[in-house]
């Protein structure tokens, strides 16, 4: 099957943002589009302007909170991985 633009961007996007040598452009890029004055379509036209910069805002969220959780639910591998469960005791009787 063919992949649409969409797809496309949103597949270039992900991959970009998950690359630690380029995340932090994508991010400060991100931003920067959506403070920006040159967006695809202008903020003056008021439903269809601000479209863009919601999927642009929501995908930006959605992609760092899903690192955010991956690096959490590793981290608590690790943690867990890291610590025994069990403690080892000898046992000893105690007499009287």
């Amino acid at each position: 099957m063919k992949k649409t633009i969409v797809e496309n961007v949103y597949n270039w996007y992900r991959q970009t943002i998950r690359n630690s040598k380029y995340r932090w452009l994508i991010v400060l890029g991100t931003l920067l589009y959506l403070v920006g004055p040159v967006d695809i379509s202008p903020d003056v036209f008021p439903i269809i302007g601000w479209i863009d910069d919601t999927v642009v805002a929501t995908l930006l969220v959605t992609e760092v909170s899903q690192m955010l959780l991956e690096a959490r639910k590793k981290n608590k591998q690790q943690e867990s991985n890291s610590v025994p469960n069990t403690i080892e005791v000898d046992a000893v009787p105690v007499t009287k």
